[in-house]
């Protein structure tokens, strides 16, 4: 289950980026997935909340949003949603030379957590571009 693997990065990210700022708790943390970028939902949120026990993410929100994939053709430039499973030939014009241009992102777009130095309660969000 690469699932944890993904839970644990973005936990050591989000640790990261809280210790710079001073903050003590993290409430949420938001992240864009692709429908392209195979992964679970339900096992992200499982192995995130795994990954946030005995951190300052304890008891944090997983706030994910789905990005449908989206395909451009080389040929015509037709641009279309590829759906699952994806359907990669141009419905324009049939050609095979599709570009990926939407659906496999997986990145931290915002947090928000307590910041000690504001005063507990606080929220601070972040935005991190992966």
């Amino acid at each position: 289950m690469h699932e944890m693997s993904i839970a644990l990065a973005v936990v050591d990210q989000v640790q990261e980026a809280a210790r710079s700022q001073g903050a003590t708790a993290v409430r949420t943390v938001r992240l864009e997935v692709g429908e392209l970028a195979g992964v679970v939902p339900d096992a992200l949120a499982f192995s995130f909340e795994l990954a946030c026990a005995g951190t300052v993410l304890a008891g944090a929100e997983l706030i994910a949003r789905s990005v449908p994939g989206r395909a451009r053709c080389e040929s015509c430039a037709e641009d279309w949603a590829v759906g699952m499973p994806p359907q990669l030939c141009c419905p324009r014009c049939g050609g095979a030379t599709a570009e990926l241009i939407a659906g496999r992102e997986l990145r931290i777009t915002a947090v928000e957590w307590d910041d000690e130095r504001a005063g507990a309660g606080v929220p601070e969000p972040i935005s991190e571009e992966g």
